[in-house]
């Protein structure tokens, strides 16, 4: 009964073990764990071998307990020994110790690949014999017997899920930020994109005191420079570190900050993150300008933005309007939203489940739904969300009042 329990609990413990916790223990060098890796190698070996010691010692048993009921009872015996032997099988060699070892594979397991790793091999003729008829039966059936390294690596979304069952181990924010990194790869550079509307550049076609005004009030290290307009003639990025010394200098000229400006680098919109980061490290560069298929810029991305998406708002934030001073919380419990912030960032950070399958934008989602700019106070749904147009302009929503649905009550008619 002790071999039979010793050969089910080794089973259940075997198959029961973290894969990950046991590559951990391997690469810490854990004697135990190497033992069980290279036998885990060939699953079917290892059952082989435990099946063939689990049964042999089953059958002993009752041989045995026949034997000693026949001397002491008869055949009348047989029958009653039989009954017994059940039970007690059942009970001391299969579900106590396999229960056992379910709770606490890895006390079981390491031990016992001690036992079994020199038992396979004084037993392996007799087990490879067992796994031929086997695997040739299972043949039968178009069961191709192989061993898979990578039975037990996850996807991206069971990842996820385990990164968010990790609720006791990891803070908040760092799931938070392992979450964000599995997403960089379905998020593209538009998705998190300063609109070209918002890019903070300057127009040298204006007073050379002006623009150095405008360089010396600048909220950022890198500023576009453009003669007309972004899309007619972009001259390039100025680094106002380098351009530091320059600019204390009485003599300073336009043609002394044209020199020393970096040519734009231009990026696709459809650009993943997890492209551009390496991009980024690649090209050393901490902007890029993002184009649509027809060559028109669409907006600016910086390095910071895109960190961003992986451990939140930084402190010194890369956009000219920080969301929450866009957003507005009412009393009743509605928001006030400025329609031109991204949908990601209000789901993100007020942690909303607005569809970010189309448009970036609220005013994109609303102009998308409806098929044309509403007039003010126009009232849409989307999912599980209520949107008023509270402010517009000529072209384009301004603002919304965001509040959550609920069934309307019908009240019926009686008759007294």
């Amino acid at each position: 009964m002790i071999l039979s329990g010793m050969f089910s609990s080794s089973e259940t413990s075997m198959m029961a073990l973290n894969r990950y916790r046991l590559k951990h223990k391997v690469k810490s060098g854990h004697k135990g764990a190497i033992l069980v890796s290279k036998l885990l190698e060939k699953p079917d070996r290892l059952l082989g071998v435990i099946l063939l010691g689990n049964n042999f010692v089953n059958i002993l048993a009752s041989s045995i307990a026949t034997i000693i009921a026949m001397k002491l009872i008869g055949e009348a015996g047989i029958a009653l020994a039989a009954g017994l032997l059940t039970m007690v099988i059942l009970v001391f060699g299969e579900v106590a110790p396999k229960t056992l070892a379910a709770l606490y594979p890895e006390k079981i397991a390491y031990p016992a690949a001690f036992i079994l790793t020199p038992l396979l091999k004084i037993l392996l003729p007799l087990v490879w014999l067992v796994n031929f008829f086997a695997n040739n039966f299972l043949r039968l059936f178009r069961v191709k017997v192989q061993h898979h390294q990578d039975g037990h690596s996850l996807s991206p979304e069971e990842l996820q899920t385990l990164i968010n069952e990790a609720t006791s181990q990891l803070p908040a924010h760092y799931r938070s930020m392992l979450s964000s990194v599995l997403q960089l790869e379905s998020v593209t550079v538009e998705d998190v994109m300063v609109p070209k509307q918002d890019i903070f550049a300057i127009d040298l076609e204006q007073p050379f005191e002006e623009i150095l005004k405008q360089l010396q009030k600048s909220p950022y290290t890198r500023v576009p420079l453009y003669r007309g307009s972004l899309d007619e003639e972009l001259i390039g990025i100025l680094n106002l570190r380098r351009a530091l010394p320059l600019l204390m200098r009485a003599d300073v000229s336009l043609k002394d900050l044209v020199k020393i400006t970096r040519p734009a680098y231009f990026i696709p919109e459809t650009t993943s993150l997890s492209v551009q980061l390496g991009k980024f490290n690649q090209k050393k560069r901490r902007m890029a300008l993002i184009v649509d298929e027809y060559g028109d810029l669409q907006g600016l991305l910086t390095m910071e933005d895109l960190l961003e998406e992986i451990v939140g708002k930084l402190s010194t934030d890369s956009k000219a309007k920080p969301i929450i001073e866009t957003v507005e919380m009412l009393e009743d419990g509605c928001m006030l939203i400025d329609a031109s912030e991204f949908i990601r960032d209000l789901n993100k950070l007020y942690e909303l489940d607005l569809p970010t399958d189309g448009p970036k934008t609220i005013n994109g989602l609303i102009q998308e739904t409806l098929e044309f700019i509403p007039p003010l106070g126009t009232c849409i749904k989307v999912d599980d969300y209520v949107f008023e147009v509270t402010k517009i302009s000529k072209n384009a929503i301004e603002q919304v009042k965001l509040s959550f649905y609920t069934e309307p009550k019908i009240r019926h008619a009686t008759h007294d």
